[in-house]
C-alpha cells in the first residue's frame, strides 16, 4: 500500500453498542447540562481528554498507552476520539458517535479533532489534565483559537449523582462486602498478603460478571496490608508473611463501568493488644462520629475541624495522616477524583443531596509505639434531603473484624 493510500481517520462502527447501566435518558441529561454551561460560558464546543470526562460524557473509558484519546462536545452531540488499535469497543461503548485515528502519521489525532471542530472560536478543556506538551499541539493545530477551562464546570455536575447513577454505586457497594467477606476468610497466620488479596479480587470479579448482561471487567483490585504495611493508606499488596496479633488493613475496589467503589477495615489476626484495641475504638468513635456530621448543609470543612477535636482529646490528631473522606462516581485511583468534595480543612464546598460521600478517618502509630499501626474504617453515605443513607453494610470495630483465629 502506497503511502498516500493509508487511512489516517475514519469510523470503525464494529458491531452494534452494547449493554450500558445508563439509560439514553441520564446520558441526555449529562449532555445536556453540559451543553448549557457551554451555551453560558460561550464555548463552542469542548474537547475532554480524562479518562472520567470521557466516560462520564459517552461512556468509553480508554486503555492510554501512549496515544490520545478524546471525547468531542458540541451543540450536536458527543464523539470520542480512539486510536485504531482499539477497534470498534470505542464505537460500541460510546453513546455517541466514535471516530478512529491511526498511526500512520504523526498529527492524525489532531487531523479527526480539525474534522469535528471547524470553525471554531472558543474550545473547552481540562486545564487540570492538559499538559504543556498538548496544549502547544492544540495552540498549532488551532490557531486563534481561544483554549477555555471547562474541567470544574465538568466536575460540579459530576458531584450531584443520578438515580441511575446512584443504583450502580450501591451494586459497587455490595461487591466491595462479596470482596471483604473472601478477604476476612482466607487470612491465617502465614499467609502472604498477595494470597488473601487474590481471593478478595476474584469473589468481587465474580460477583461483577454474574451482575449484568454485559460488562468490561478490568481494574477491580484489593488492597490488603498487615503489619507495618498498613501505615500507608494507598500501599500495594507485598509477599509478606502474615503473622498472629498482627494488625490488618482491608482494602476491597470493585469497578464497573468506570465508576469505583471500596470498603475499608482495621481487622486483627488473631488477637488485639490492649494498646491497639483502644486506639482502634477510638478511631471507630470518630468514624461514627463523622457519619453523623455528613448531611445537607454541612461545609466539608467545618467536618474536618469538628472531628479533629476528638484526636486533640486523646492526643491523636498529629498521627492523622489525610483527609476524612471524599467524592464517589466516576473515578478511580489512576485517574480522575472530584476535589471540590473532600472532607480538608481547605473545602468550602457545601454537601448537597445527590451528593456521594465517604467518611474514612484514618491514624498512623509509627514502628515502636504503643499499638503501632494503621487504623482505618470507611462506609460510603448518598446525602439525602434531610441527611445521609450509609450504603456500607459492613460490620466494623467490633469482635468479628479479629479474624484468622
Amino acid at each position: 500500500m502506497a503511502a498516500d493510500e493509508l487511512i489516517h481517520v475514519t469510523r470503525w462502527h464494529n458491531g452494534e453498542k452494547t449493554y450500558s447501566p445508563f439509560s439514553d435518558g441520564e446520558m441526555a441529561r449529562r449532555r445536556d447540562a453540559m451543553q448549557a454551561r457551554m451555551e453560558e460560558a460561550g464555548i463552542d464546543a469542548c474537547l475532554f481528554t480524562s479518562y472520567h470526562n470521557i466516560c462520564y460524557f459517552s461512556g468509553f473509558l480508554y486503555c492510554k498507552f501512549g496515544r490520545r484519546y478524546g471525547a468531542v462536545l458540541t451543540r450536536d452531540g458527543v464523539t470520542t476520539v480512539s486510536a485504531a488499535i482499539d477497534g470498534g469497543q470505542p464505537w460500541r461503548r460510546s453513546v455517541g458517535d466514535n471516530v478512529t485515528y491511526t498511526d500512520w502519521r504523526r498529527d492524525s489525532y489532531f487531523t479527526a479533532l480539525k474534522d469535528l471542530l471547524p470553525g471554531i472560536k472558543r474550545l473547552g478543556v481540562e486545564f487540570d489534565e492538559v499538559n504543556l506538551d498538548l496544549k502547544m499541539l492544540l495552540e498549532e493545530h488551532f490557531p486563534g483559537v481561544e483554549l477555555v477551562d471547562c474541567a470544574a464546570s465538568a466536575m460540579s455536575l459530576r458531584t450531584i449523582k443520578s438515580a441511575e447513577e446512584h443504583a450502580l454505586i450501591r451494586k459497587g457497594a455490595d461487591m466491595c462486602a462479596v470482596g471483604g467477606r473472601a478477604l476476612m476468610e482466607a487470612v491465617k497466620p502465614g499467609v502472604p498478603e498477595h494470597e488473601i488479596a487474590l481471593a478478595s479480587t476474584s469473589a468481587m470479579v465474580r460477583g461483577i460478571a454474574e451482575s449484568f448482561p454485559f460488562v468490561e471487567l478490568m481494574d477491580t483490585w484489593t488492597w490488603f496490608q498487615s503489619g507495618i504495611n498498613t501505615d500507608g493508606a494507598h500501599n500495594p499488596v507485598t509477599n509478606k508473611i502474615v503473622e498472629a496479633g498482627d494488625i490488618l488493613s482491608l482494602n476491597t475496589f470493585p469497578m464497573m463501568f468506570g465508576y469505583y467503589t471500596a470498603l475499608e477495615r482495621t481487622l486483627f489476626c488473631g488477637h488485639a493488644s490492649n494498646a491497639h484495641y483502644d486506639l482502634w475504638q477510638k478511631n471507630c468513635e470518630v468514624h461514627v462520629r463523622g457519619m453523623e456530621l455528613l448531611k445537607p448543609g454541612a461545609r466539608c470543612c467545618d467536618v474536618a475541624s469538628e472531628l479533629n477535636k476528638m484526636y486533640a482529646e486523646w492526643d491523636l490528631l498529629k498521627y492523622r495522616s489525610f483527609g476524612y473522606g471524599h467524592s464517589f462516581g466516576v473515578l478511580c485511583h489512576y485517574y480522575g477524583r472530584e476535589a471540590s468534595v473532600e472532607l480538608r480543612e481547605d473545602i468550602t464546598t457545601v454537601l448537597e443531596p445527590g451528593m456521594v460521600v465517604s467518611m474514612e478517618p484514618m491514624i498512623m502509630l509509627p514502628e515502636g509505639a504503643p499499638g503501632a499501626g494503621g487504623y482505618r474504617e470507611h462506609d460510603i453515605l448518598i446525602i439525602t434531603e434531610d441527611g445521609a443513607e450509609n450504603i456500607t453494610n459492613f460490620p466494623f470495630g467490633t469482635d468479628e473484624m479479629i479474624v484468622g483465629k
